[in-house]
């Protein structure tokens, strides 16, 4: 028939839980269409025969493919092997299915680590094989890269519409906040949290001179959409708030804690490094194919951030 199913794998992690959110308040879903949100209990997507049988069962015409191994600095340089095999056979999987099984679209989830680590700035879509990753998470980031030579590959060999996006820094709800382990933001989240309980300075690590780009889930779960209905290249797509909204990390550390009701002292930690000043990404092409795109205010996302993290602290992943 000529229902529109769309599976979403990793559909309760940052962004899948952002997409469901999007997807339940906000008209712009067909009627025709049925989402289906997998998580990691619905099937191991490592495994081929696990992956044929969540083909088998919801039949897809579309899938928005989130799922991955990720973790935080410390984790990618210990398991590089265990980075490189999951992710390359999960997206192994999902693709060499979607041909077998003529799924109309696949739109894949990169990051932006997989850039090279020596570039000029602001990076762009066509720079990404231009030079190897950081050799941090090379695993991790080959395992990526590795996406968009296939989707080429898939498309010149069989026409397959197979495409992908790369988001710079990603926060909101049900976001991962390990201090330890995770991101800036979901970081300084569960840092000012502690700080406040016990009356503490907040302690941010390095100088909060390096500058990054945010964006709010739920932003991205929206493009996401708009992707999967109108974006119609194989080449990747930076999906990014422009340049000129870099923020530093002494901002958004101040802007959190001042989200959070933390009264206390904000202190700079030197003796930790800053890591790379800067990561700059274009999203020029974003700009011209979808020019109306309002990106929620920086502030704002980060208050309905912090909210969902003091309301959720307790089943929140830290």
């Amino acid at each position: 028939g000529s229902k529109t199913t769309v599976l979403v794998t990793g559909g309760s992690g940052l962004v899948g839980s952002a997409i469901q959110k999007v997807y339940r308040e906000e008209a712009g879903f067909d009627e025709g269409e049925e989402w289906v949100f997998l998580t990691s209990k619905d099937g191991d997507l490592r495994d081929p025969a696990a992956v044929r049988l969540l083909f088998e069962k919801h039949k897809p015409t579309h899938i928005i493919h989130l799922a991955a191994m990720v973790g935080g600095l410390f984790k990618n340089m210990k398991y590089k092997v265990e980075f490189w095999r999951d992710n390359v056979a999960m997206n192994d999987n999902i693709l060499s299915l979607s041909k077998e099984y003529k799924v109309k679209k696949v739109v894949s989830c990169l990051s932006t680590c997989i850039f090279p680590d020596k570039t000029s700035y602001p990076i762009d879509e066509t720079m990404i094989h231009d030079g190897p990753p950081h050799a941090s998470n090379e695993g991790y980031a080959y395992a990526k890269r590795m996406v968009d030579m296939q989707n080429r590959a898939y498309h010149e060999e069989y026409g397959c519409n197979f495409t992908s996006v790369i988001p710079t820094n990603v926060f909101g709800p049900h976001d991962n906040f390990s201090i330890d382990d995770g991101h800036v933001l979901p970081g300084l989240m569960h840092k000012v949290y502690l700080a406040r309980q016990k009356g503490e300075p907040l302690s941010v690590w390095g100088s909060g001179t390096p500058l990054r780009q945010f964006i709010f889930s739920e932003d991205l779960a929206r493009l996401f959409v708009w992707v999967m209905r109108s974006y119609d290249s194989v080449h990747p797509i930076i999906l990014s708030v422009g340049e000129e909204d870099e923020v530093d990390i002494k901002t958004a550390a101040l802007t959190v804690a001042k989200a959070m009701g933390h009264e206390g002292q904000v202190v700079f930690d030197t003796t930790k490094s800053d890591g790379q000043h800067k990561k700059t990404a274009s999203n020029r092409k974003l700009r011209e194919l979808h020019p109306t795109f309002k990106f929620t205010p920086f502030e704002q996302a980060i208050g309905v951030t912090t909210k969902w993290f003091d309301e959720n602290y307790a089943i929140a992943r830290k």
